[in-house]
């Protein structure tokens, strides 16, 4: 499948949608195997970055995404978003959390994306085998028996991704401080195959 956006020069290229394989640290050699001596995983960050540093130039971007869409998808390490999707470095807004669900912080960041730095289109992206899933509300009453003190936040589980896809949808259409809700389309991915569902929001 080929679609077309408008690139950062502002003429039309193609972006061939394929199937990637994503490794992870799992993958990345061990302090035995040549990891910084004694470093932390921090360490490791921050020299990545000197050597990132070492050859970056401004490309001359400002803060407003080329093709004015957010992003909104779970923190899961496994997801590469800009590959999945055909991104490039300022394309697009990506705002993650643990699930992707549209929480009140979500509501603000999309806020301040498009009444502020011009996005129009909203993509929310869920995934299978979530750790979401894997848990309960009960979580916030473990936090509260071990610290004293009950978390503000909900967890947000969920057993049905489709549904909670739909739910994610649902609040971001409903809210007040959104210019934007008629382009909101909810996916989601598969981690062992890298493709999109669309989820019907009905």
């Amino acid at each position: 499948m080929t679609l077309f956006f408008p690139s950062h020069n502002r003429t039309a290229r193609a972006v061939t949608s394929t199937v990637m394989v994503m490794t992870t640290s799992a993958s990345l050699p061990t302090e035995s195997e040549g990891a910084i001596p004694g470093g932390t995983v921090t360490d490791r960050l921050v020299d990545a970055n000197e050597r990132y540093a070492a050859a970056f130039t401004d490309p001359g971007m400002d803060a407003r995404p080329v093709l004015h869409v957010a992003v909104v998808a779970c923190m899961d390490a496994r997801l590469d978003l800009h590959a999945a999707l055909g991104l490039e470095l300022g394309d697009c807004h990506t705002i993650r959390n643990a699930g992707g669900v549209v929480t009140d912080d979500v509501i603000r960041s999309l806020t301040i994306s498009q009444r502020k730095l011009g996005t129009r289109s909203i993509v929310l992206i869920h995934h299978t085998g979530c750790g979401l899933e894997a848990i309960t509300e009960d979580f916030r009453t473990e936090l509260e028996m071990e610290v004293g003190q009950r978390p503000a936040w909900a967890v947000e589980a969920f057993r049905d991704v489709d549904q909670d896809v739909r739910q994610s949808m649902q609040r971001v259409r409903t809210s007040p401080f959104l210019l934007h809700t008629d382009e909101v389309r909810g996916f989601v991915f598969d981690v062992r195959t890298g493709l999109l569902r669309e989820i019907d929001p009905a």
